[in-house]
């Protein structure tokens, strides 16, 4: 199994304010059982209940690559996508130069589907801390499990040497 997924922008607008009213929510009602004079007490509260929130919330967003099936989950439901709906794979730059590994899907009526597993600044230098090497992992592990599926990947000609001289990942074969 490969873990992988962007959480989109909106969520997590989403998310940080469901945090910030659970610490409004938590603030105001240490204040109204113990006083004003425990507002740092709610806030600390507020907060700690705000980051498990939180860290709830983003664990429960993601992709998962199994053997079976693609897995979409979000906190609130679960998808699976089947692997022959699956046309290709491709790694570019995204509206904001950031480097994209995304799947294209067919679906029925729908032309095309994208399900963007990736996204990561460009790399610029080798391998220089736990980031870069988790990324680094997991477009490893991406590659290898789109390759035993015989999906093709198309991948920009300055990304593939990037990732090649940087992180010593060689360009996919055909």
């Amino acid at each position: 199994m490969v873990r992988a997924g962007v959480v989109p922008g909106r969520r997590i607008a989403g998310y940080a304010a469901a945090g910030v009213f659970l610490v409004a929510v938590v603030c105001a009602g240490t204040i109204g059982v113990f006083g004003l004079n425990r507002v740092f007490t709610g806030l600390f509260f507020g907060v700690a209940a705000a980051v498990g929130l939180l860290i709830l919330l983003f664990g429960r967003d993601g992709v998962e690559l199994t053997e079976a099936a693609i897995v979409r989950r979000t906190p609130w439901g679960t998808s699976t996508v089947a692997w022959d709906r699956v046309v290709a794979a491709r790694f570019a730059l995204d509206e904001h130069g950031r480097w994209t590994l995304a799947l294209d899907l067919t679906d029925g009526d729908e032309p095309h589907r994208e399900l963007v597993l990736l996204s990561i600044p460009p790399v610029h230098r080798p391998v220089a801390g736990a980031y870069d090497q988790r990324k680094r992992e997991q477009v490893t592990e991406i590659r290898t499990m789109l390759r035993q599926r015989r999906i093709p990947v198309t991948i920009l000609p300055e990304i593939a040497e990037a990732l090649q001289e940087h992180w010593k990942i060689a360009p996919p074969t055909r």
